[in-house]
């Protein structure tokens, strides 16, 4: 069942709110991009995501080597303290089905270790582009 989260970067610049089911899963990606960054995301679909502060200071960074259409998905970073605490992208397909916010769990507020631990997470084989399939060791992830 969806259930609103408040979340945050780490200074608190930037805020905002997300309607997510965290029991229904989360993704975590071996792609280099999601590697280096250690996303742990959840999916907040269209009219599901509310920025309530701080957008002056998100900084935009799209990969021009990526798979995505470019200026298809913007990874948004804090100017001030660093953190990612969302990407903006668009997808034309099942269950997107059009502008989305793909949240770092990381950056949801107010949870605590037992409900972090408990949060079932797929892992997906970016690196070989098989965003469905888990990659061979995804314990790194």
């Amino acid at each position: 069942m969806k259930q609103t989260y408040p979340g945050s970067c780490h200074c608190g610049a930037v805020r905002f709110e997300c309607d997510l089911d965290l029991a229904a899963g989360t993704r975590r990606c071996n792609c280099s991009f999601c590697l280096k960054t250690r996303m742990w995301k959840a999916f907040a679909m269209a009219g599901e995501f509310r920025l309530l502060q701080g957008e002056q200071e998100l900084g935009d960074y799209r990969a021009a080597d990526s798979q995505w259409p470019q200026g298809c998905v913007h990874h948004h970073f804090c100017r001030r303290c660093g953190v990612r605490p969302f990407s903006r992208g668009y997808l034309e397909m099942e269950p997107f089905n059009g502008w989305f916010h793909a949240v770092n769990v990381a950056c949801l507020d107010g949870l605590d270790d037992a409900t972090l631990a408990a949060i079932p997470i797929e892992y997906e084989d970016g690196r070989h582009d098989r965003w469905e399939s888990t990659p061979a060791s995804p314990r790194y992830l």
